[in-house]
């Protein structure tokens, strides 16, 4: 397995639809990067969030299995602003479908994690398809401003040298072809 250039993303970008919409190649222009790259692929963030708020009054504890909504702020719009010491969810502009022989890696872009703002993502499996939903934590004591339609995140992808015997289409994952603002299933 190994780590992919341009070159390849980008065929398997136009020819199976692999990354919707498609950027051929860096923009920069007053935005933070987004687009094709050296090795990888540069997302942008949607413009829909949801914004985990310690407002809530009996919330004592953010619980996976039964997570309580109360606790988000749904949010719309192109700059989110998340509180201090918080985080929010979003997702990407991108619809991303993995070929059964490819393995996406998600990283934070530096642009932000030198200001604080870190993101966390889970690996793209082979066979995934839908809108990755991304964690964006501001761990700052200051609020942090997010800007939509831009860069957020890097994927590196990695091909292996067989396609997977199971696909997560075929463990029919909980998050298939997910779109908008996923929160924690079981």
């Amino acid at each position: 397995m190994g780590l992919k250039p341009d070159f390849w993303i980008r065929k398997l970008a136009l020819e199976e639809q692999m990354i919707e919409p498609f950027e051929d190649g860096q923009v920069r222009n007053g935005v933070i990067s987004y687009g094709l790259s050296s090795y990888g692929y540069d997302i942008r963030v949607a413009d829909e969030f949801m914004v985990f708020t310690s407002g809530v009054g009996d919330l004592s504890v953010v619980d996976p299995k039964h997570l309580d909504t109360r606790a988000m702020i749904e949010f719309r719009g192109e700059v989110c602003i998340i509180p201090p010491n918080s985080f929010a969810l979003a997702r990407s502009l991108e619809y991303m479908r993995i070929p059964r022989n490819v393995l996406g890696a998600v990283l934070g872009k530096s642009t932000y994690a030198r200001c604080g703002i870190v993101t966390n993502f889970t690996p793209l499996e082979p066979g995934w398809h839908g809108y990755i939903t991304i964690e964006i934590s501001n761990t700052t004591p200051l609020p942090a401003k997010i800007y939509a339609n831009e860069g957020i995140a890097q994927v590196l992808f990695f091909e292996g040298d067989a396609p997977c015997e199971i696909s997560y289409a075929d463990k029919k994952g909980k998050y298939q072809g997910q779109v908008g603002v996923v929160l924690p299933r079981l």
